[in-house]
């Protein structure tokens, strides 16, 4: 711990690494996701509305190929529109994770893993990895089509748990944001 003298008073701040104080109602203090310096590349960088304008259009493929790909395992109708389905998400699951790990590196200065976004990078992973089993299969032939359609169903399944995780961290942005401009009005 490093000592520091603010309004007079001697505080103690962890050091670089060190797990944040708990507060006096035993609460952890908050971590910022951006710090100021951060805050302002990610809201100069193009890639920001890149991702601001690929997220909810991936979201929308997304949900109309779980509507065909389950249609089509129910029925056995309209295979080859779910294929479609899927390689569309597929493609512009690849195309969001190459301008995000870009924003990345913008923001954050790495192209993936940057501390505030780890999670949702690993996870964001498994997504890709599961596309692209679905991928190699369909291209090898070597996965018959319902198991495929599984595959796909379960990268759908771990795109929704990595969609709400970005969902919750671009809460949190905003959370931050607005405890920020209240503090500032307050010491105004």
């Amino acid at each position: 711990m490093c000592g520091a003298v603010i309004d007079g008073k001697l505080a103690m701040r962890p050091e670089r690494g060190a797990a944040p104080p708990a507060s006096a109602s035993g609460a952890k203090a908050v971590r910022a996701l951006y710090t100021p310096e951060q805050r302002v590349r990610r809201d100069a960088t193009r890639w920001t509305l890149v991702q601001g304008i690929l997220a909810p259009i991936q979201f929308l493929v997304f949900a109309v190929s779980v509507v065909l790909v389950t249609r089509s395992l129910l029925t056995g109708q309209g295979v080859m529109a779910a294929h479609v389905s899927i390689i569309a998400k597929t493609i512009l699951l690849y195309t969001i994770m190459i301008t995000g790990a870009i924003w990345e590196k913008v923001v954050f200065g790495q192209y993936l893993f940057a501390e505030a976004f780890f999670w949702e990078d690993a996870v964001s992973f498994v997504v890709i990895a599961l596309h692209t089993v679905y991928l190699a299969g369909l291209l090898t032939g070597r996965i018959p089509t319902p198991a495929l359609f599984v595959i796909a169903l379960a990268a759908y399944a771990v795109y929704v748990v990595n969609a709400v995780q970005f969902i919750l961290k671009l809460r949190a942005a905003r959370l931050q944001e607005a405890r920020e401009t209240a503090l500032r009005g307050a010491r105004a």
